[in-house]
C-alpha cells in the first residue's frame, strides 16, 4: 500500500479476508450479485461496455458483469482473493482481466465506462482525504459519459436501523457482529467473531460513514457534476425507506482528462 502507517490497516491482513471468507462471500452473497446484475436498472449498462469492478474481492459482481458481455476488469489488492475470482470466472466459463492493485493508487485515463464499487467497499482509508482519492481516480479512469456506481450503507439507514449487534449462521459457522459508532458519527467500527465448532476468529474493521449530502460534495470535489441517489438496487429513492445508499455519478462529456 502506498500510504504509510505504523501498523497494517484491517483490510490489509490477508487473516481477515481468510477468517470470515464464508461470511462475506457465500454462495447466497454471489447470488445475490448475481440477481442484482440481472434485474436492477442501475446496471443496464451499454451493450459491451469496459466495466471496471472496483475491489472486486473473488468476483462476487465480476462474473456476472462478464457473463452478461462487458469486458469487465476486476481490481482488488489481494492477490487471495484475486485468485478466487480467477478460479470463479473460470468456472463460469467467462473471461476478465484481474489486476492486483490498491483502489488508493489505481487509476488508468478514460479506460472504463462504467465502474461499479459494490457491497460497502468503499470508505477503508482512515484519512477521509485518501477516500477522497479514490473519487478522483475513479473520475480519472472514466471515459467522457462514463459513469460510476458506488454502494455503501449510508449515514441515515444506518441510524435507522439501530441494530448494534447481530447474529448470523453460514455452512455451520456462527458469526457475531457487533457495531460501534466512532468519532461523532464519522466511522464505524465492526467487531466480528466466527465460531466453528471449538475454533474462533476474531477480526475488526472501521470504514468511514458518509451521508447522501457528504457523498454528493466528495463526488463533486472529485469532478462529478451529475450525481443521484438510490435507496436499492431496484433504483428506489433514498428517503426514510432506503435499505442502501446507492450514488450513480457520471463524467462530463466535455472533460477529456484529469
Amino acid at each position: 500500500m502506498t500510504a504509510e502507517h505504523d501498523n497494517p490497516a484491517w483490510f490489509e491482513d490477508e487473516r481477515f479476508w481468510n477468517d470470515f471468507f464464508p461470511h462475506l462471500f457465500s454462495e447466497e452473497r454471489a447470488a445475490e450479485a448475481a440477481r442484482i446484475v440481472a434485474q436492477s436498472p442501475l446496471f443496464r449498462f451499454p451493450p459491451g461496455a469496459r466495466v471496471l469492478d472496483l475491489c472486486c474481492g473473488p468476483g462476487l459482481f465480476t462474473v456476472p458483469l462478464a457473463r452478461n458481455g462487458h469486458a469487465v476488469t476486476g481490481v482488488d489488492r489481494s492477490g487471495r482473493l484475486l485468485k478466487h475470482a480467477s478460479s470463479a470466472c473460470h468456472e463460469a466459463g467467462v473471461g476478465a482481466q484481474l489486476v492486483e492493485a490498491d483502489m488508493l493508487d489505481f487509476a488508468e485515463h478514460g479506460a472504463f465506462d462504467v465502474i461499479v464499487n459494490m457491497f460497502t467497499s468503499f470508505g477503508y482509508f482512515d484519512r477521509h482525504e485518501d477516500n477522497v482519492q479514490v473519487l478522483h481516480n475513479a473520475h480519472a479512469s472514466l471515459a467522457p459519459g462514463g459513469s460510476l456506481l458506488i454502494d455503501v450503507v449510508g449515514k441515515e439507514v444506518l441510524a435507522r436501523l439501530d441494530e448494534r449487534v447481530s447474529l448470523s449462521e453460514q455452512d455451520g459457522k456462527v458469526l457475531i457482529q457487533r457495531d460501534t459508532i466512532l468519532d461523532d458519527w464519522t466511522r464505524l467500527r465492526s467487531d466480528w467473531f466466527s465460531i466453528d465448532g471449538s475454533a474462533a476468529a476474531r477480526g475488526s474493521m472501521t470504514i468511514y460513514l458518509y451521508s447522501a449530502a457528504e457523498l454528493r460534495d466528495m463526488l463533486g470535489t472529485a469532478g462529478f457534476d451529475d450525481v443521484r441517489f438510490f435507496g436499492g438496487y431496484l433504483g428506489t429513492p433514498y428517503d426514510h425507506r432506503a435499505e442502501r445508499l446507492i450514488a450513480v455519478a457520471t463524467k462530463d462529456v466535455d472533460v477529456r482528462g484529469d
